[in-house]
């Protein structure tokens, strides 16, 4: 992911631009009108433009999606006092390395010391010497507990048979704020105990304890904490909630993670699979999240998987062998394996995408474009060798992204002419030099949510919206110059075209997700229905990005509230028609930053965004308004050829302030409601601060052409 490229981009850069639109005050005065030409259709909308982004960033899929309660389970990290654990490199500029609960000894520092003979699993095991009847062993505290709810959990322990070892879930200072199970008799092998306890308070610092008396000593090699109602290791609460956005796809497994991942080291039995140290993130990964686990999610989530294979230091061979792994009959050499691991089935995956930002500084295994044409024509073919009938998706970037490292720009159509055909267009290199190695190719955009504290409250409001769309924007603006330069990108496979991945994608705004987040989104949203032409799948950066997450509770959030609502009303099938307008999007006046492409996203019915669809069956018209000012907003409506019958239904996401927010445990900020709207009648009307979905009925509603 290139979140850590535009963090490098902090800076604020002030650039004169030339006005060449309308002031401002005199366009709002001016009276708006939308033509809607249902006669002019684009292609049908499918479930994968509402798609999200997941990889192990650091914790961020623990600590969200995945139930495991403790950190460092396999004892990557030896068992120290606080203050003297191992420093952990931070191994790409600008990524600090992030934070996690340790296990500390109890009953002295020299209680654990780490055993390398013949560990359980990685390099090292805990292993505790007794001391009689002095409780020692080790803890990790910083948990959270839900009063009366049910954990299960195990542990793989071996030890002396003098050894009298017990395990403790702690919710509370006193004696028995605790339940304590004492394990069985431990042999010199290697054995698994389950474990069950039901957390008697709610707890923001409940602890595990392992500990022992008597004679000998015990070795500890893998612990394990979950939620009694996890879902294969999932959480319950999360999933159900990323369920509900019918996202269509979620790209996984990475991500800058996946350039440094071997997919084959989490493969089979959890707690025997070795713990990796992730460098792109500086961060120690368990590796409990492999290829299956990563199947059982977007089974669970109802949605299809979208593979990114390893093109950083991985190779082609390993790539042909996950799409054996994921998609081979059971009885071909790694569709055996997947069998043997509990997944007789082949999970019949048909997007997969080559390699991840390999043109970033940031990326591990980065190289040059002509060396990663050399390498993605290898993949291809070792991966089709496998599966003819795949999708393969290609790493590109247009020349709106990509500049020298230290470079500051904000790009225009005007200032990024000279980079096409140069190692700062790689999508252009893709089309140039391997056509027909690839069905479809990505593009990544991260936007800065900046402060324009020199403007206008309602000119600051539009600009900040507005922003994040016109990336999409100049995508498209991008795309039209590719279709002229290479008409083969109409032609190519079998006349179906090669089409364009916008599969990671964000808006990092400073106060998070809020009212005016959402008012963004919606507008990227709509600016991306209007190019289904040849934008037929995005993913949104993050999945769990979609919701306020704590420990024990979430909540969906305004950007998921955003995905709920477009998803539903311009979903799969949903055909976009022609809409224009009489009042252009002016130029922007408050520049602020770097990143931002200087061109202008949103229809022609300025200060407000519109797009317009027919539902599926042709027989609804479906208008999306988002209203990003102050002040109500109305707009005459045109519709050649056809009419409105009688009053129609709006969808609203609306809330009483800009900062409003949805947070576990706190009532709803904002809300999504439905409502009757009056017959059109000419004209519809919007409140401040909000984004709408109507449908009307349409009279002799047939097909959509």
């Amino acid at each position: 992911m290139g979140k850590a490229h535009f963090l490098r981009r902090a800076g604020l850069v002030a650039l004169a631009l030339a006005s060449f639109g309308a002031d401002i005050g005199a366009v709002q005065a001016q009276a708006i009108r939308a033509t809607i030409d249902t006669g002019r259709v684009s292609a049908p909308v499918t479930a994968y433009e509402y798609g999200m982004f997941i990889e192990p960033i650091a914790g961020l899929v623990n600590q969200t999606l995945w139930a495991e309660m403790l950190d460092d389970r396999k004892f990557y990290y030896p068992v120290r006092v606080e203050g003297k654990d191992e420093k952990v490199p931070d191994t790409v500029e600008g990524r600090p390395a992030p934070a996690f609960r340790k296990w500390r000894p109890v009953g002295g520092e020299d209680a654990v010391v780490m055993d390398q003979v013949e560990p359980f699993v990685g390099k090292q095991s805990a292993a505790v010497t007794l001391a009689g009847t002095t409780p020692r062993g080790l803890i990790q505290g910083g948990m959270s507990l839900v009063a009366s709810k049910t954990y299960v959990g195990r542990i793989q322990v071996s030890g002396d048979a003098g050894a009298r070892v017990e395990v403790a879930l702690i919710w509370g200072p006193g004696p028995r704020d605790r339940q304590v199970m004492t394990l069985p008799t431990l042999g010199a092998g290697w054995t698994e105990v389950p474990f069950r306890f039901t957390a008697g308070k709610a707890s923001s610092d409940a602890r595990l304890q392992i500990t022992g008396t008597g004679s000998g000593g015990f070795r500890v090699g893998a612990v394990s904490l979950m939620p009694a109602d996890n879902i294969n290791g999932w959480r319950a609460d999360t999933t159900a909630i990323a369920r509900s956005l019918n996202s269509g796809m979620w790209r996984l497994p990475g991500g800058n993670f996946l350039s440094n991942w071997d997919w084959h080291q989490a493969l089979g039995p959890r707690d025997k699979r070795v713990p990796m140290f992730d460098h792109a993130w500086s961060a120690m990964q368990t590796n409990d999240i492999g290829m299956d686990e990563w199947m059982e999610l977007t089974h669970i989530l109802g949605v299809e998987p979208y593979v990114t294979v390893n093109a950083g230091l991985g190779d082609a061979n390993s790539a042909a062998e996950e799409v054996e792994y994921l998609n081979g009959a059971a009885t071909s050499e790694w569709g055996a394996k997947r069998a043997a691991n509990g997944h007789p089935a082949p999970y019949a995956v048909k997007w997969w995408n080559i390699g991840n930002e390999p043109y970033g500084w940031w990326q591990i295994g980065k190289t040059s474009l002509d060396y990663y044409l050399m390498k993605h024509r290898d993949f291809a073919e070792a991966m089709r060798a496998k599966e003819p009938d795949i999708t393969l998706i290609a790493s590109g970037a247009m020349p709106d992204q990509l500049h020298p490292r230290d470079v500051k720009e904000n790009p225009s159509l005007e200032s990024i002419q000279r980079k096409f055909g140069t190692e700062e267009d790689w999508t252009g290199g893709f089309f140039a030099k391997a056509m027909g190695t690839f069905d479809g190719i990505t593009e990544h955009w991260y936007d800065r949510g900046e402060e324009r504290p020199d403007a206008p409250a309602d000119e600051e409001l539009i600009e900040f919206v507005r922003s994040p769309s016109n990336h999409v924007r100049m995508k498209a603006e991008q795309w039209n110059i590719y279709r002229q330069r290479y008409p083969e990108i109409a032609k190519a496979n079998g006349g179906k075209g090669i089409f364009l991945s916008m599969d990671e994608y964000a808006y990092m705004a400073k106060d998070g997700a809020t009212l005016k987040s959402a008012l963004a989104y919606a507008m990227v949203i709509q600016e991306m229905l209007r190019h289904t032409d040849f934008l037929r799948m995005a993913a949104f950066t993050s999945g769990a990005s979609t919701m306020d997450i704590t420990p024990t509770g979430a909540t969906m959030n305004t950007t998921g509230l955003v995905f709920k609502l477009y998803g539903e009303h311009f979903g799969a099938g949903t055909v976009p028609v022609a809409l224009n307008g009489n009042v252009a999007q002016p130029d922007p006046r408050h520049v602020v930053g770097s990143a931002h492409p200087q061109v202008k996203a949103g229809s022609a019915t300025w200060p407000l965004d519109m797009i317009a669809a027919l539902s599926p069956d042709g027989k609804a018209l479906r208008i999306g308004i988002v209203n990003a000012t102050f002040k109500p907003q109305s707009v005459a409506i045109d519709l050649p050829g056809k009419r409105t019958r009688g009053p129609g239904k709006v969808w609203r996401l609306t809330a009483s302030s800009l900062n409003a927010a949805n947070k576990v445990g706190a009532k709803p900020g904002v809300v999504l409601t439905e409502g009757k709207a009056p017959a059109m009648n000419g004209s519809l009307s919007v409140p401040p601060l909000s984004t709408s979905v109507f449908e009307y009925s349409l009279d002799g509603g047939g097909a959509p052409r």
